[in-house]
């Protein structure tokens, strides 16, 4: 018999249809490469006359660089897995371990994130005291940083701001005033742990004694701390600033007294108060507790980082250093005859308005007829008489009632 017949393949040949990958990121441009260049030596240029703003600009994480190869996010709970799992969440909770510590913070009962700064602390705060009581009415003095206004037309909350002291504490006349008047109304205030412009902190249990003695039960405080918030946790005899002051939220700054090249922060709540608004997310398999979604994964490296290399003994003398420091230019300018002064445990030096040309100078912070300057850590003593003199020079040089 004849052999089978031989089917004869006609399906077209295959070809490789997988598509081109990406090609590598290629090198900066000359001339972009030399923008980055100018910007670096003007702010060396300008760093050392660094002395108005909490900043700290005395460290260096050379550790962290391999880790801008990834894209790293701590999106979601912290204290919860993800399917992210390029995350830091392991020593961001370190971090929130180490400020629950020192705040005075229950570990059992509160808890925390890393933020983008002092900000978003506070949005959190007043957001879950909101949650709390919908129809409250948040508080705060005419000195509160001015992200206070802000937040309270995000969250469409009712508010009342309560006049200040010259000394920049809340005048407690009129906050008590205001709480009689609106004593129907749950009390949500936000109280100043070192006010912006003095470094004043307002007086929690004088607070807590009014609201006790005007018989109003359902309140919340919020404790703006983001630069005393690491400072009276090392002193002797700090103000009361903590959770066992009687607060419900806190918002502390990572950049300031301890140091980052990125603003961060933490904030720390009553976990009762958080489980309120979590939600879980199946998209990354963990629970939405905190405002933003993606967050910075570098920041708790960088604060985690600082906290295993000064410890604890070594951010107390830190501490004592920039308020020996401050302590030292009240009296240099009194000597210069300029009227400074500063609040106890303070790092921020008051004084009179100095002349344009000087505030743009030395970067120093003005409100109104008085400026500041704040001795963080990388200011030196040889700077304070430097600014000294020129702030003197300007004092006296301007003619009388003229504005500075």
């Amino acid at each position: 018999p004849a052999p089978p017949a031989v089917c004869e393949n006609t399906a077209p040949a295959m070809t490789d249809t997988r598509p081109t990958p990406s090609p590598p990121m290629p090198p900066l441009p000359a001339a972009a490469a030399e923008r980055l260049a100018s910007l670096l030596r003007h702010i060396e240029t300008i760093a050392p006359t660094f002395v108005g703003y909490p900043c700290s600009q005395d460290y260096s994480y050379p550790e962290i660089a391999p880790f801008l190869n990834y894209a790293i996010n701590n999106v979601g709970d912290p204290f919860a897995d993800s399917i992210y799992r390029e995350n830091t969440f392991g020593f961001e909770r370190e971090v929130v371990g180490f400020l629950q510590k020192h705040l005075r913070a229950p570990p059992d009962g509160t808890w925390g994130y890393m933020t983008a700064g002092g900000t978003e602390g506070n949005l959190y705060g007043l957001y879950l005291a909101r949650e709390l009581h919908p129809t409250g009415m948040i508080y705060y003095s005419e000195h509160t940083h001015y992200s206070a206004a802000k937040i309270v037309r995000v969250l469409n909350a009712r508010s009342i701001m309560v006049r200040g002291q010259d000394n920049g504490e809340i005048d407690y006349e009129d906050l008590e005033e205001m709480l009689r008047l609106h004593r129907d109304v749950p009390p949500i205030l936000f109280v100043n742990i070192g006010t912006t412009m003095h470094g004043a902190v307002d007086d929690i249990r004088r607070i807590r004694a009014m609201l006790k003695d005007l018989a109003i039960t359902r309140y919340s405080i919020h404790a703006d701390a983001a630069l005393s918030g690491m400072i009276l946790p090392w002193v002797d005899d700090p103000q009361p600033f903590g959770f066992d002051a009687g607060i419900d939220s806190i918002a502390v700054s990572g950049h300031k007294l301890i140091g980052s090249p990125m603003p961060c922060g933490v904030v720390l709540a009553k976990r009762a108060h958080v489980d309120r608004v979590a939600r879980n997310v199946e998209y990354v398999g963990c629970m939405d507790t905190t405002i933003a979604g993606s967050r910075n994964a570098l920041s708790p490296l960088v604060i985690w980082s600082a906290i295993q290399r000064w410890g604890e003994d070594g951010l107390r003398t830190r501490v004592r250093a920039s308020l020996d420091l401050a302590e030292y230019a009240v009296q240099r300018m009194r000597a210069a005859g300029i009227p400074a002064w500063r609040h106890p445990n303070s790092v921020t030096v008051v004084f009179p308005r100095p002349r344009a040309d000087v505030i743009a100078r030395w970067q120093i912070a003005p409100s109104g007829d008085v400026a500041h300057i704040i001795t963080m850590p990388h200011v030196t003593a040889e700077t304070i008489d430097r600014v000294t003199a020129e702030i003197a020079a300007s004092l006296s040089t301007a003619a009388p009632g003229a504005q500075p």
